[in-house]
């Protein structure tokens, strides 16, 4: 079942040769959390195997999203409110509170624990001398399909009615920030180096803390304008605009350019660089136009939307992970995308089966990534002669 080859010879040679390379400025992250991670990797015993702290930390993140799923799964428990404000400046009084407030308190724990676990995977493989390609691919892959369910749970704070931004603002949330991961990536595939960005670990810090807020106050205190019609809903989609692509793309162009400039990068011809964008962009502008044309979509099930769009991309950026980290030259378009294509058109065609083309659409994505991830692990695995989750001893 998990036998098959997606990764080439050349894609196995080329991880024989490849070198971790990353760049991290922020101050948040070196001043603070490197030191905190320090601290904390000394705690964990040897014989764990870092893929097993990259692992749980994921599996931490989709337990929020389950979690909220559970109280909040079509993103009306924070819209459920009494509509009697005093003053433009105060919040509504007698706002229900369906999601148990203590549950927020769960979440921020949950979070801040994978967000730890992600820091010291690293740390705990240079510490056991486990350190290699696979921990590599594996951490970044799992990254990749995170940067979905993070922004997929803080919508349950605002909800989708009053006082929020409406489901279609939140697909472009949700997209900022997917886009954000992969320019990361498409930088490192042509200049070799990973420049790990600075929104990162302050998103991090900026979503637990939203959480415990949350727990504190509960989602009605989210119900009020900032100044004349603007919400703290609106003020968090310009944060994440502002702090997401924004900012990342030109410093992404500028150290890419530079990397031609100095000659330290690939040096890739111009159409070889950009390659890799043509496969996430025909994703985004096939989606972008089937919800925007659907007469159900995004609203009508907004968290599976949410979670096919966060497993195609996961998908395309995994195979631009192993493309960079392999050095080999990225694939055009992959079978998912077109996949997404022939859904898309045939919703346009037969829009009364548009749901049922949805569910088949999203469970077949999720089944192919699953598999996807499950063979290229089991082909390093086999590769390298280790193990995923198990330290070999010196008897082994």
């Amino acid at each position: 079942m998990f036998n098959y080859k997606y990764l080439t010879r050349e894609h196995l040679e080329g991880f024989d040769n490849y070198k971790y390379m990353a760049i991290d400025t922020s101050p948040l992250s070196v001043y603070v959390m490197h030191p905190f991670w320090n601290k904390v990797v000394e705690l964990v015993p040897r014989w764990v195997a870092p893929n097993v702290l990259t692992f749980v930390g994921f599996l931490l993140t989709v337990l929020d999203f389950v979690l909220l799923s559970y109280y909040d799964y079509d993103y009306s428990a924070a819209s459920t409110s009494v509509h009697n404000m005093t003053s433009p400046d105060q919040p509504l009084n007698g706002h229900p509170e369906v999601i148990p407030q203590k549950l927020w308190y769960l979440l921020a724990a949950f979070l801040f624990l994978a967000y730890t676990l992600d820091g010291i995977d690293g740390k705990q493989a240079r510490r056991t001398q486990t350190s290699g390609p696979l921990g590599e691919l594996f951490d970044h892959g799992l990254d990749s399909y995170s940067v979905f369910f993070i922004p997929a749970c803080l919508y349950s704070i605002f909800g989708r009615w009053d006082f929020s931004i409406p489901p279609i603002r939140m697909y472009y949330v949700m997209w900022n920030l997917l886009l954000n991961f992969y320019l990361s990536h498409w930088e490192k595939y042509n200049t070799g180096v990973l420049f790990l960005p600075w929104g990162y670990d302050f998103s991090m810090w900026a979503s637990t803390l939203l959480f415990v807020w949350t727990g504190i106050h509960g989602t009605g205190y989210y119900k009020r304008y900032i100044f004349g019609t603007y919400t703290l809903a609106n003020g968090f989609e310009w944060l994440i605009y502002g702090t997401g692509i924004f900012t990342n793309l030109p410093v992404a162009i500028y150290n890419t350019y530079r990397s031609y400039t100095l000659r330290t990068g690939k040096m890739r011809s111009f159409s070889e660089a950009l390659r890799p964008l043509w496969s996430i962009l025909a994703v985004f502008t096939v989606t972008t136009v089937w919800v925007h044309k659907s007469s159900v979509l995004p609203d009508y099930d907004l968290r599976v939307v949410f979670l096919l769009i966060g497993t195609i991309f996961s998908n395309v950026a995994c195979r631009l992970i192993v493309s960079q980290m392999s050095g080999q030259r990225c694939e055009g378009v992959s079978a998912l995308v077109w996949a997404v294509c022939a859904c898309a058109a045939l919703g346009a065609l037969l829009p009364a089966h548009e749901v049922t083309l949805l569910y088949s659409l999203t469970a077949l994505t999720v089944a192919a990534h699953l598999h996807y991830g499950a063979c290229v692990v089991r082909q390093m695995c086999d590769h390298f002669r280790i193990s995923c989750f198990h330290i070999k001893q010196r008897s082994d």
